[in-house]
């Protein structure tokens, strides 16, 4: 069997990274690397020629995870024409939905790898790229009259109460009252998006 092209081998990173990203939010960090390899379609041997360690995996991904997020808000300002206090709303609602609450692999990081974070499992780096994509993601819901960390814990706070009571009555309810409590208390508008942190 030929050597795999510099090509290839980045692709199979890229595929690894994306994989990684998506089975952490869903099912937490702790994911075996050979499960892991084996959801990308790669083999176990070949983990440890792209990376030096689960740990720098879980750096690479939780910064793969909030980068895509943040894409996903500028995108909704795009779509809102530079309407900040509609973009706002729409993510709200969105991120706020029964369709977001059933897919962690694809949703929000600031949710999906909380539990991870906090009992510590990940790096300093993966704690570091953590906490500044939870300050982005605050930074985007900010108003002019509020720095936007209590709409972000209303956000994620009800997100995970509702996956954890998925299959409830509450589950419905809790996504129902953290959208009408966000969405009712109608965000001031801001003339254009803060920039994004480092």
């Amino acid at each position: 069997m030929g050597r795999v092209s510099q090509a290839q081998a980045e692709e199979n990173r890229r595929r690894v990274v994306e994989t990684a990203s998506r089975l952490f939010r869903e099912q937490g960090t702790h994911v075996s690397v050979a499960d892991l390899m084996k959801a990308a379609g790669l083999t176990h041997g070949g983990f440890y020629k792209q990376f030096a360690s689960k740990e720098a995996l879980v750096d690479e991904a939780t910064a793969h995870a909030f980068d895509g997020f943040a894409r996903l808000c500028e995108d909704g300002l795009e779509r809102h024409a530079g309407q900040r206090d509609a973009a706002q709303r729409a993510l709200i609602s969105t991120y706020l939905s029964a369709e977001h609450r059933d897919s962690a692999a694809d949703g929000c990081p600031a949710a999906g790898l909380a539990s991870d974070m906090a009992r510590a499992s990940g790096s300093d780096t993966a704690h570091r790229v953590y906490a500044e994509g939870v300050a982005d993601f605050a930074h985007w819901l900010a108003t002019e009259d509020e720095d936007g960390l209590a709409r972000l814990s209303t956000l994620v706070g009800a997100l995970v109460l509702a996956r954890a009571t998925k299959g409830s009555p509450v589950s419905e309810e809790i996504l129902t009252a953290a959208r009408e409590a966000l969405t009712d208390a109608g965000p001031a508008q801001s003339p254009s998006p803060p920039a994004r942190r480092p």
